[in-house]
């Protein structure tokens, strides 16, 4: 494992299929599970950086729309109708447990450019105060990040980790944890507990994207954590459909699947 009280600041990334049901609607309970989870982890004495997925998913059920489209405007438009009801959740259920949130939006060429300098600083301020910044891509306005440039999130919270200097990142998914084949196919597939380094072996063990509403896939959360390792931080993989799952990995227990950079 590792020395899970040594790792104050996390960022933890939680996908559209944890957020939300097959419908597209928002999975209430899990939901509430999750945010009180992420309080009592924060009043803990650590500090968190929320990457969340799910604002595309939302505004799918708010329009109507039975499954994901395939055209950018509609996507956009998705987004933009799914963020405001995103915000609302986390701001009213954050607000429960007297925690504040911020909404950061950000785009590939943000982090590209001298700008990205101002967003450290405001991620700086904002942690300082004890607020948790809450981080999606701005698909509202950007094509890339829809066209998976970041790859559903998972990336982005790589890149957020790094520029925010964390300790650990957690990205939590539909499954358990990094498999040595699919277990939706494999019953006798087995979890790897640590991965110390991503080779073509471990490469060929990823698959593709998984569910109807997110577009990232296994793939992606071996290049959130290549970035990861390279940057100096561990990543931990696990099941955010148990969010309680977050209880056991503070308790040091062994769960899901540890990227470890050294």
């Amino acid at each position: 494992m590792f020395d899970i009280d040594s790792k104050k600041r996390i960022v933890v990334k939680v996908g559209t299929s944890t957020l939300t049901h097959k419908t597209g609607r928002l999975n209430i309970r899990r939901m509430e599970k999750f945010v009180k989870i992420l309080a009592d982890i924060q009043n803990s004495g650590r500090q968190i950086i929320l990457v969340s997925s799910g604002a595309i998913g939302l505004g799918m059920s708010k329009m109507g729309l039975m499954k994901r489209p395939s055209d950018v405007p509609m996507k956009q438009a998705c987004a933009a109708v799914g963020q405001c009801e995103l915000m609302y959740m986390y701001d009213k259920l954050f607000g429960e447990y007297n925690l504040n949130v911020a909404q950061i939006l950000l785009t590939k060429y943000i982090l590209d450019t001298p700008r990205k300098n101002n967003v450290e600083n405001t991620f700086e301020k904002l942690l300082e105060h004890n607020i948790i910044p809450i981080v999606n891509e701005n698909d509202t306005v950007a094509i890339d990040e829809l066209e998976l440039e970041f790859g559903e999130n998972d990336t982005l919270a790589a890149h957020v980790g790094n520029f925010c200097k964390a300790d650990l990142l957690v990205i939590l998914s539909d499954i358990d944890g990094f498999f040595d084949s699919d277990p939706r196919i494999n019953p006798d597939a087995k979890l790897i507990p640590v991965v110390t380094e991503i080779d073509d072996r471990i490469r060929s063990l990823a698959g593709g994207a998984v569910t109807g509403l997110g577009s990232g896939g296994m793939i992606t959360k071996l290049s959130a954590a290549e970035i990861a390792m390279a940057s100096g931080f561990d990543m931990a993989l696990l099941n955010g459909r148990r969010p309680e799952v977050l209880y056991d990995l503070f308790d040091g227990k062994q769960v899901g699947t540890v990227f470890r950079c050294s």
